[in-house]
C-alpha cells in the first residue's frame, strides 16, 4: 500500500496516531506507551519523504485536539498529554525537514501550524498547572519551524510590527513580537532582526518599542548559544555591517531612553548592541574618544556609577547590575587574545557587581525572585569561566550562615559549568572538587530540613556508618522549618540532587583523607540520596536521587568511594542501599514501584559490571562467600533479624593500612550480615512483585532474576565453586528471566507461566520463605477485607494505596489497620486472585523448610530400646503441624471453597477451584489431602449419617473439581507426592455422601462429576497410595454399580433422561476402571466360604451388567423406530453398552476361578444376542492375556510361591521392600514369629546375606555406642539369635559337650569350687584357689572357642561377615564428610575405639556363645542339667569370656577385677578370630542352605502378618518413599494375591489340613539342619524332579508331602504321608 497508494498509507499511519492518543484511547498503559512510541517514530520517518502530508496531519489532530470540550481532572491530563506527544512530534519532523521543501509547504506551514504553535506560547498563562511545559513544547517547535522557514516566520513578525506603527497605544498587540525570543537565529538573520527595527523603532509605539528591546535581548541570546562560533568569529574578523545596525540602534535606543524608568529598561539591551561593536569598545576605552561615540562612553560611565550604588536610584543599579551580568556573559563567549579591551571592562565592573549580588547582609533582589536567581547563577558562571582560581564568591555561597538563595544560586550554577561546557576555554568543574566536603554538608542539612519540613521521618539507620554525624553542631534542627523554608529547601534539594547526577565525583572527592574517613562520607552521600527514593511527597526529587544513585553506581564512580578498599566498600554500601530500597518496595511504602523496580534493575546491571571488571583485572582482589550452606546436600539459609543488621558496622572489616586495595576474604565483604540480609530482601521483593496486576511490574521482576544470575555467574568463576552454591534456585530463575521477553503475553497466561515456574523451585531460601510468609500476610488481610465487602469500603473516608500503584489507585494490597477496599475495581480481585495462586505454586518449598504436615511418618527399623513400645509405627497427624502458615493457608482456602459472597462469592469459588486444582505445589498434595478428608469425615455423625447441607454439599461438588482437576493435571513432580497420602477414606466419603444426594439435576451432575473423578484416578493408579487397594476398589465397585438405573428410570423429561444416560456411562466407564485386575473381595465375617462369597459376589455383578446390556438392546430398538432427538441417545448407549461389555471382560478376566462357572453358560444361551455378548466378552479377556493358570489344582500353592516371591524381592540397590516394611510395622509381639519366617524364606531364596545386610545396618545406624548394640530386644537380634539356633546348633554341640562333660564328670573338676565373690564363699573355700580354677576352666574353654575357627559353619561366616560389613557401612555412613575423606578406616577407630570387628564378638557371645555356656542343658548340649557349683562357674566364665568380646576391662565387680589381666592378654586372640571368621564371606553356592523345604506354617504365617499389617504397610511405602527404586509394583502385587488369597482364617478350598495349621515350631527345619539332609545325593535327585509338595501336617504333628503325580510320566499314588 505503502508503494502504490502513498497518500492513503500515511493517512492511515496518521489516524493511527490520532486515535492513539490519551485524549481518545485513555489513560496509558505500557503497551499503549509503547504503541504510540512506535507511531511516533514512524511519522518522523515519513515526514522526511512526505513532509506535508505529515505535517498537515499532525496540524489537524493539533487543531481538532485544541478546540475538544473536556471535562474532569483525568480527562484534562489527557488532553495535556496528547498535546505534549504531538508537539513533541511537530518538533522532530521539522527538525529534519528536506532541504527542498516547495514554496507552498512554508505557505502551508505559515497559514495551518504557526497560529497554531502562538496558540500555546500567546494563550497558555500562568495559573494552568501544564502551562509551562506546553509552552517549552511549543517553543521547541517554533525554533525547529524557523530553522528551515525562517522568512515565514520573519514575515510574521514584520507584519506585526508594520501594524504597531499605525495602531492606537490601547489596541497595540505585542504577541507576535514576542516570537522573537523562540525563533533559530544565526548572524544573517539577526542582522534582518536588527535592519527591520531600525527602519520601523522610531514609529512604534511605546509598548511595542519596550517588547522589541525585551525580545531582541532573548534573539541575541538565542543566536550566542546556538552558534557560539559565529559570535566568536565577530571579534576576530569584526562585521561593519552588523556593528553598524547595532549602532544606529544603540542610539535610537538611547534617545528613547529619557526618563530613568526607561533608561532601567533599556541598558540590558545597549550593552549588548555595544558587545556586537568591537571597534567601538576598543575606541571608547581610549583617552580620547569621538564625538559620535560619546555618548556610548557616557553609557557605560553611568553604569559603572549606578552598579557602585552612587546614581541615586535603586531602579538603575538593578539595571546595571543585569546590563554588568549580561557583559560578563557575553565576555565569556570571546577568547580573551581576540579582544582584551572587553575583558578590562569587565575587570572594571565586576568586584563592584559581585558585592552588589552576593552580599549576605544585604541580598540583592527585584522583587521577582526567579529573575534575581537567574541573574545570579549567570553572574557566578560568567566569574567562573573569566578565573575560576578565584572563588571568593564561592566561600561566601558556601556559607552555613548563608541564605538558602545563595545555596541555590551555587548549586545551580555548578549544575550549569558541568552541563553546559560548549567553549575549549571554559575551565571544568575540577576547579571546584575542592569544595566537596562543604557540598556534602549543604546536602546532608538541606535533607534534613526537607524531610522535617514534610512531616516525615528520616529513614531507619541502616547501619552506624550510613547515618547522618551527630556532632553537626551547625544545624539548627529544634523548630520545624515554615512551609515557604520547606519549598525553598525542596528546590535546594533537588538540585543537589541533580548536581550529583549531572557529576558525582564533585560530592565523592576527598582529598587528603583516610579509606574509612572517605567510607564514611560516601555512605552518608549515598544513604541521604537513598531516603529519598520512597519519598512520596517529592516525586520529582525521587526520580533524579534515582538517577543520581544509578550514576553513583558506574564503573568509575564506585571506583570513588573508596580508593583503598573499593570491593570491600562496594559491597558494604551497595548491600545497605539495596536492603533498604527492597525492604520499602516489599512494605509497599513506594509510588510508581514499577518504576523504581526498573531503575532497581539497572542499578544491579551496574554491580555486575563493576564485579566482572574487578574479576578480569585482579582475582586475588575479588573473593566472593557462600550465601547457602549446600556441603551438607541440603540449602540452609543464612537470614539476620534487623537487629543484628543494623550491628554490622561495615568500617570494622576495613583494611586500616595504605595500598592494600584488595580484602582480606570474602568475610570482610560478601559475607558480611548485610549483604547476606539484601541479597535475601532483593530475592522477595523479587518474588512479591510476580504477583502484580500490572504485567509490566511482573515482567521487570522477572527479568532481574537474569541479573541475579549473572552475579553468581560472577562470584562462583572468581571462587570455582558451583553456582548453585549462591543461587540455589538458579535454574528456574534463568526461566523466569528468559520468559521476561513475553511482551505480548496476556495477563491470565503471563500469571499461569509465573505459577508454573514457581512450582518448578526446588530449594527452601530464606528469599523465597519470607516472600511466602509476607504474601500470606497480605493475602490473609485482603481477603478479610474482601468478605467484609461492602461493610469497610470507604469507611471514616479512608483511601487505600495499591502496592502496585503505576496501575490503580485503590487496592487491598497497602491496606493497613482500617484499610478498605473496592471490588468495583477488577484489579483489586485480580491481585487478590495473583497472590493467591503465588501462594499455592510456592507453597510447596516453604513446606520443605519445616517439617513435613500431614504425612505418615515411621521410626526406622529396631528402634532405640527405649522407643521399643508395642508397634514400630508412629503416625503423626495433620493437626500436629496445624500452626504452620502453609497449614493455616490450605485451612482457609477450604473455607473459601464454600465464599458466598453476594457479590464475588462465585468469582472467588471458581478461582480457588482453579487454582487449587491447576497451581498447587505437588509438595502440598498430602497436606490437601488430609484436610480434605477430615473435613469431609465431619459430614457424617457418630453413626456415620450422612449430614446433608447446602453447604457440605457445594464443599463436596469442590473438592469433586479440585481433585479431577489436580489428578488430571499432569503437573511436573505430582508424580512424586501423590502417593504420600492416601485418598481411599476422602474418595469414599465422597461416594457415601453423594448417594444420599437423590436423583434430582444437580445431584445427577454431581454424581457423573464424581464418577469421572474416580476414572481419573485409576488412570493415576500408579502415582496414588492405596492401604488396602482391593479393599477400596470393590467398596467403590460396590457403590457405583448402584447408581446405573438402566430402563428403570421413569424420568419423564427429555433433559433428565440424558443426564441419567450419561450418569450411566460415567458410572460405568468408573467401574471398568475399578473392576481392571480386581478379584472380589467380599466383605469379612459372613460366615459363608470365601470362594463361595466371591461366587456370589460375581453373579450379582455380572447380572447387573447383563441387564443393562438387555436395556440397551430394547431402548436402541425404540430409538431406531422414533429417530429425530433420539439418534443422540442412540449414540450414548451404543458408548454404554461398550463399557458394559468392557466391564464384564474386566470382571471375568480378575476373577476367572469364581466367574467362569456363571458365565460359561451364556455361551449356550438361547437368545442370540446374549450368546454374542458372551463371545466378545470371552474374545475381550483373551485378548486381555488373561492367565487360566488359576483354575489349575495347584493355583493355591502357586499365589503363596509368588507372595514369597515378592517379600523376598530385591530392588538395584539392594533393598528389600516389602520385607523392610513389614519388619516396620509388625508389633514386637510377633517378632519371633516374623524373624523365624523371615530367615526361612530369604535362606530357601538363597538371600539371606541381603536380609542380614537391610536388618543389620538399620540396628547399627540406631545404636549410640558399640556397648549397646544387639542388646536390647530387637527384631534384628531376634533374627540374629534364630539364625545362631538354626545354623550353630551342631557347632556348639561339637564344641561345647566335651568341654562340659570334662568339667562336671572329670575327677580333677569335682570337687573343685570356682566362687570368687568374698562375700559368698563358704568358711572352707580358699578365694585363691578359687580364681586360679576359674581361670584354669576359662583358658581352656577361651582356647578351644579360638581354636575352633576351621570349624565354624559357613551360614554363620556369612552372618557374622554380614554383620562385620554393616557396622562398617553404617558408622562410616554416620562421620562427616570431612573424616570420610581424611581416613575411612580411622573414622570407625576414632568413634568406637574396639573398631566395628568388635561388634562381630560382642554379638557372637552374647547371642551365642554364653548362651549355650550359661545353659547348656536349654540349649540341648547337655541331656540334664549341671550342678549348682558348676553353673555358678560357667556363668563367671561367660563374664569373663564377654568382657574380653566387648573388649573391656572389669570396673564396677570388684571380685573380677583379679581376671582384668587375663582379659586384656586375650584381647588381640580373641580380635583375630573374629576377623578370622568374619572377614571373607562364603561364597553363595559353597553355603549349604538347609531350609531348602519351606513348612507351610512358615507360609501361612507370611500370609497372615501381611495380611493383618496391610494398611501399615501401605503407609509406611508411602510415607518413607522406599519403594522409589522399585516402585509401587509390589506392594500393587502383594495386595491382589491377598486378595485372591483371602484372610488368613478361611478354610482353603480343596485342603482340609491346612485349616488346622498353627505351626510356631521349627521342628523340621531343626531336623533337616542336624541331619544333613540337604547334602544326600538322594535328596538332591528328588528335589530336581518338583513332584512333592510340602504342606500341612499329620494327626501326628509330622509334615505332610503330597506327591504331584502329573510331573511324573510313571503312575504313583496321589499322596502319601510319611513320618519322620
Amino acid at each position: 500500500m505503502a508503494a502504490h497508494k502513498p497518500v492513503e498509507w500515511v493517512q492511515a499511519v496518521v489516524n493511527r496516531f490520532d486515535e492513539q492518543l490519551p485524549i481518545k484511547a485513555g489513560q496509558q498503559n505500557t503497551h499503549t506507551k509503547v504503541s504510540t512510541e512506535h507511531n511516533k517514530e514512524c511519522l518522523i520517518n515519513i515526514s522526511k519523504y512526505k513532509f506535508s502530508l505529515v505535517i498537515s496531519g499532525l496540524t489537524n489532530i493539533l487543531k481538532n485536539v485544541n478546540n475538544m470540550r473536556i471535562f474532569g481532572e483525568t480527562a484534562e491530563k489527557n488532553l495535556y498529554l496528547s498535546q505534549l506527544i504531538i508537539l513533541d512530534t511537530l518538533e522532530k519532523c521539522l527538525a529534519g525537514q528536506p532541504k527542498d521543501t516547495m514554496r507552498l509547504d512554508e505557505t502551508m506551514l505559515v497559514k495551518q501550524l504557526l497560529p497554531e504553535i502562538c496558540h500555546f506560547i500567546h494563550t497558555y498563562r500562568e495559573g494552568n498547572q501544564h502551562a509551562a511545559e506546553l509552552r517549552n513544547s511549543a517553543s521547541g517547535v517554533l525554533f525547529s519551524l524557523s530553522c528551515n522557514n525562517f522568512n515565514a516566520v520573519f514575515s510574521r513578525i514584520s507584519t506585526r510590527l508594520q501594524e504597531l506603527t499605525v495602531c492606537s497605544e490601547d489596541n497595540a498587540d505585542v504577541h507576535d513580537i514576542e516570537l522573537l525570543q523562540y525563533i533559530s537565529v544565526d548572524c544573517s538573520k539577526l542582522k534582518r532582526l536588527l535592519q527591520e527595527t531600525v527602519f520601523k523603532f522610531k514609529a512604534l509605539k511605546k509598548v511595542a518599542q519596550l517588547a522589541v528591546i525585551n525580545s531582541l535581548e532573548k534573539a541575541f541570546w538565542n543566536w550566542v548559544e546556538n552558534y557560539p562560533d559565529e559570535f566568536t568569529k565577530l571579534y576576530q574578523t569584526p562585521q561593519t555591517d552588523m556593528a553598524d545596525c547595532a549602532e544606529k540602534l544603540f542610539d535610537l535606543v538611547d534617545g528613547f531612553a529619557e526618563s530613568t524608568k526607561r533608561k532601567a529598561a533599556v541598558w540590558p539591551l545597549q550593552i549588548i548592541l555595544l558587545v556586537l561593536c568591537p571597534e567601538i569598545i576598543q575606541d571608547i576605552a581610549k583617552d580620547v574618544v569621538e564625538e559620535t561615540k560619546m555618548n556610548k562612553k557616557l553609557f557605560l560611565d553611568n553604569l559603572r556609577k549606578a552598579l557602585a550604588g552612587h546614581s541615586g536610584s535603586r531602579q538603575l543599579t538593578e539595571s546595571a547590575a543585569i546590563a554588568c551580568v549580561k557583559l560578563c556573559k557575553a565576555s565569556t563567549y570571546i577568547n580573551w587574545e581576540d579582544n582584551s579591551v572587553i575583558f578590562l571592562l569587565v575587570q572594571s565592573m565586576v568586584v563592584d557587581l559581585k558585592n552588589l549580588l552576593f552580599n549576605p547582609s544585604k541580598p540583592f533582589s527585584r522583587g521577582n525572585q526567579n529573575a534575581d536567581i537567574d541573574l545570579m547563577i549567570d553572574c557566578l558562571v560568567s566569574c567562573f569561566r573569566i578565573n575560576p582560581h578565584n572563588n571568593q564568591h564561592f566561600k561566601i555561597c558556601l556559607a552555613q550562615n548563608s541564605p538558602s538563595t545563595f545555596h541555590y544560586v551555587l548549586v545551580n550554577s555548578l549544575h550549569r559549568i558541568i552541563t553546559n561546557s560548549a567553549l575549549d576555554w571554559w575551565p571544568k568543574i575540577d576547579a571546584v572538587y575542592c569544595h566537596s566536603m562543604e557540598l556534602r554538608s549543604m546536602f546532608s542539612e538541606t535533607l534534613h530540613k526537607a524531610i522535617q519540613g514534610c512531616g516525615a521521618h528520616p529513614a531507619i539507620r541502616m547501619t552506624p556508618s550510613l547515618t547522618f554525624k551527630e556532632k553537626m553542631t551547625s544545624l539548627k534542627f529544634k523548630e520545624k522549618p515554615t512551609d515557604l523554608e520547606t519549598r525553598s529547601y525542596k528546590f535546594l534539594l533537588l538540585s543537589l540532587v541533580k548536581l550529583i547526577h549531572a557529576d558525582p565525583k564533585l560530592l565523592l572527592c576527598n582529598p587528603r583523607k583516610q579509606g574509612p574517613e572517605t567510607q564514611g562520607s560516601t555512605a552518608e552521600l549515598i544513604t541521604g540520596l537513598v531516603q529519598l527514593v520512597p519519598q512520596s511527597s517529592m516525586p520529582d526529587i525521587a526520580q533524579e536521587a534515582m538517577e543520581a544513585l544509578l550514576v553513583l553506581h558506574q564503573l568509575d564512580s564506585i571506583d570513588l568511594w573508596n580508593p583503598d578498599a573499593p570491593i570491600e566498600t562496594f559491597w558494604e554500601i551497595s548491600s545497605q542501599m539495596l536492603f533498604y530500597i527492597c525492604k520499602k518496595l516489599t512494605s509497599h511504602q513506594m509510588l510508581s514501584s514499577t518504576e523504581i523496580l526498573k531503575w532497581l534493575r539497572e542499578i544491579l546491571i551496574c554491580r555486575n559490571k563493576f564485579l566482572l571488571k574487578n574479576k578480569q583485572s585482579d582475582r586475588s582482589s575479588c573473593h566472593f562467600l557462600f550465601l547457602y550452606d549446600v556441603s551438607g546436600g541440603g540449602t540452609s539459609q543464612m537470614s539476620l533479624d534487623h537487629e543484628e543488621m543494623k550491628s554490622c558496622t561495615p568500617g570494622a572489616t576495613l583494611r586500616r593500612g595504605k595500598g592494600n586495595s584488595s580484602m582480606e576474604s570474602t568475610a570482610g565483604c560478601s559475607g558480611t550480615p548485610i549483604c547476606r540480609k539484601a541479597q535475601t530482601k532483593l530475592e522477595v521483593a523479587l518474588y512479591m512483585f510476580l504477583w502484580s496486576p500490572d504485567i509490566e511490574a511482573v515482567l521487570v521482576a522477572m527479568s532481574c532474576f537474569r541479573h541475579l544470575c549473572e552475579e553468581a555467574d560472577i562470584r562462583c568463576g572468581v571462587d570455582e565453586v558451583s553456582v548453585h552454591n549462591f543461587l540455589p534456585n538458579y535454574n528456574t530463575f534463568m526461566e523466569f528471566a528468559s520468559v521476561s521477553n513475553m511482551m505480548s503475553t496476556g495477563r491470565a497466561a503471563l500469571q499461569k507461566r509465573v505459577m508454573a515456574l514457581l512450582r518448578r523451585i526446588e530449594h527452601p531460601t530464606a528469599g523465597n520463605t519470607e516472600a511466602w510468609e509476607d504474601t500470606h500476610a497480605k493475602w490473609e488481610q485482603a481477603t478479610k477485607l474482601i468478605l467484609n465487602y461492602p461493610k469497610t469500603k470507604m469507611e471514616d473516608g479512608q483511601v487505600t494505596e495499591s502496592l502496585h500503584k503505576t496501575i490503580v489507585k485503590r487496592r487491598m494490597s497497602h491496606v493497613s489497620g482500617g484499610g478498605s477496599i473496592d471490588l468495583s475495581d477488577t484489579d483489586s480481585l485480580q491481585e487478590w486472585i495473583n497472590m493467591t495462586g503465588f501462594l499455592c505454586a510456592l507453597g510447596g518449598v516453604c513446606l520443605q523448610h519445616r517439617s513435613n504436615a500431614g504425612l505418615a511418618t515411621y521410626s526406622p527399623p529396631m528402634g532405640p530400646v527405649n522407643e521399643r513400645k508395642g508397634s514400630m509405627i508412629s503416625m503423626v497427624s495433620t493437626e500436629g503441624n496445624a500452626e504452620t502458615p502453609v497449614s493455616k493457608f490450605i485451612d482457609r482456602l477450604l473455607t473459601l471453597m464454600v465464599c458466598n459472597h453476594e457479590k464475588v462469592g462465585l468469582q472467588i469459588r471458581t478461582n480457588i477451584k482453579d487454582l487449587v486444582g491447576l497451581e498447587l505445589s505437588p509438595a502440598l498434595y498430602p497436606m490437601l489431602f488430609n484436610k480434605l478428608k477430615n473435613t469431609i469425615s465431619k459430614f457424617f455423625d457418630s453413626q456415620g449419617q450422612v449430614l446433608l447441607t447446602e453447604t457440605n454439599t457445594q464443599f463436596v461438588e469442590q473438592t469433586i473439581a479440585i481433585m479431577k482437576n489436580l489428578l488430571d493435571n499432569h503437573t511436573e513432580g505430582s508424580s512424586e507426592h501423590l502417593g504420600q497420602a492416601s485418598i481411599e477414606t476422602m474418595m469414599l466419603n465422597l461416594v457415601r455422601y453423594v448417594r444420599v444426594l437423590g436423583n434430582l439435576v444437580h445431584a445427577i451432575q454431581i454424581k457423573t462429576k464424581l464418577c469421572q473423578l474416580v476414572e481419573v484416578m485409576m488412570e493415576r493408579r500408579d502415582d496414588l497410595s492405596f492401604c488396602q487397594e482391593m479393599k477400596f476398589r470393590n467398596k467403590m465397585v460396590e457403590y457405583l454399580t448402584d447408581w446405573v438405573m438402566g430402563t428403570s428410570n421413569q424420568a419423564t423429561d427429555e433433559d433428565v433422561k440424558c443426564l441419567t444416560r450419561d450418569l450411566d456411562q460415567a458410572s460405568m466407564e468408573a467401574v471398568v476402571s475399578l473392576l481392571a485386575g480386581l478379584p472380589l473381595q467380599p466383605e469379612e465375617g459372613d460366615g459363608v466360604e470365601l470362594m463361595e462369597a466371591k461366587s456370589q459376589l460375581f453373579l450379582k455383578y455380572f447380572t447387573l451388567f447383563m441387564n443393562l446390556l438387555n436395556d440397551c438392546s430394547e431402548v436402541e430398538d425404540d430409538s431406531a423406530q422414533t429417530g429425530g432427538r433420539k439418534r443422540g441417545m442412540s449414540r450414548r448407549l451404543a458408548s454404554l453398552r461398550h463399557c458394559t461389555v468392557l466391564a464384564m471382560s474386566n470382571l471375568l478376566n480378575a476373577n476367572v476361578d469364581s466367574g467362569l462357572m456363571h458365565s460359561i453358560g451364556l455361551g449356550y444361551h438361547k437368545d442370540l444376542q446374549t450368546r454374542a455378548t458372551f463371545m466378545e466378552v470371552l474374545t475381550k479377556i483373551l485378548q486381555q492375556g488373561t492367565e487360566f493358570d488359576t483354575l489349575a489344582e495347584t493355583v493355591l500353592a502357586d499365589r503363596f510361591e509368588r507372595l514369597v516371591e515378592l517379600v523376598t524381592m530385591m530392588g538395584d540397590q539392594g533393598e528389600l521392600p516389602i520385607a523392610m516394611a513389614l519388619a516396620n510395622v509388625v508389633p514386637c509381639s510377633q517378632w519371633d514369629e516374623l524373624a523365624r519366617v523371615l530367615v526361612t524364606l530369604f535362606d530357601s531364596r538363597h538371600l539371606l546375606y541381603q536380609l542380614l545386610w537391610n536388618m543389620f545396618s538399620k540396628e547399627v545406624e540406631l545404636a549410640d555406642s558399640m556397648q549397646t548394640l544387639f542388646r536390647g530386644n530387637s527384631l534384628a537380634s531376634k533374627i540374629m539369635t534364630f539364625c545362631f539356633k538354626v545354623y550353630g546348633a551342631t557347632y556348639l554341640q561339637k564344641l561345647l559337650e566335651p568341654l562340659l562333660r570334662t568339667v562336671i564328670t572329670s575327677s580333677e573338676w569335682q570337687h573343685v569350687s570356682f566362687e570368687v565373690d568374698p562375700t559368698r564363699l563358704e568358711p572352707t573355700e580358699s578365694l585363691e584357689e578359687n580364681q586360679r580354677s576359674l581361670l584354669q576352666m576359662t583358658e581352656k574353654f577361651f582356647h578351644a572357642i579360638i581354636n575352633s575357627s576351621s570349624e565354624f559353619p559357613p551360614q554363620l561366616r556369612s552372618v557374622c561377615h554380614c554383620l562385620y560389613q554393616a557396622t562398617c557401612h553404617s558408622l562410616l555412613n554416620k562421620a562427616t564428610v570431612k573424616e570420610k575423606k581424611e581416613n575411612k578406616k580411622s573414622v570407625v577407630s576414632q568413634r568406637f575405639p574396639q573398631n566395628s570387628i568388635g561388634a562381630v564378638g560382642s554379638a557372637m557371645f552374647l547371642r551365642f556363645i554364653n548362651p549355650a555356656i550359661v545353659s547348656p542343658y536349654e540349649a540341648g548340649i547337655l541331656d540334664k542339667k549341671p550342678p549348682p557349683r558348676i553353673e555358678r562357674g560357667l556363668k563367671l566364665m561367660s563374664k569373663i569370656l564377654q568382657s574380653i568380646a566387648n573388649h573391656v576391662l572389669f570396673t564396677k565387680e570388684e571380685h573380677m577385677r583379679p581376671f582384668n589381666d587375663f582379659v586384656k592378654s586375650n584381647f588381640d586372640a580373641a580380635r583375630r578370630f573374629f576377623l578370622d571368621i568374619a572377614s571373607d564371606c562364603p561364597a553363595s553356592d559353597t553355603v549349604n542352605h538347609s531350609l531348602s523345604f519351606i513348612s507351610d506354617g512358615n507360609v501361612l504365617a507370611l500370609h497372615r502378618l501381611l495380611w493383618n499389617n496391610q494398611e501399615k504397610i501401605g503407609q509406611y511405602l508411602s510415607s518413607n518413599r522406599d519403594h522409589k527404586a522399585v516402585g509401587r509394583r509390589p506392594f500393587d502385587k502383594m495386595a491382589t494375591l491377598l486378595a485372591y488369597l483371602g484372610p488368613p482364617e478361611h478354610k482353603p478350598v480343596a485342603d482340609t489340613h491346612w485349616s488346622s495349621l498353627n505351626l510356631t515350631s521349627s521342628k523340621f527345619e531343626e531336623f533337616m539342619t542336624r541331619h544333613q539332609v540337604h547334602e544326600k545325593e538322594e535328596f538332591k535327585a528328588l528335589k530336581t524332579l518338583n513332584i512333592f509338595y510340602q504342606a500341612g501336617t499329620s494327626k501326628a504333628g509330622n509334615p505332610v508331602f503330597y506327591y504331584i503325580a502329573r510331573r511324573l510320566k510313571a503312575k504313583k499314588p496321589a499322596s502319601f504321608e510319611e513320618p519322620f
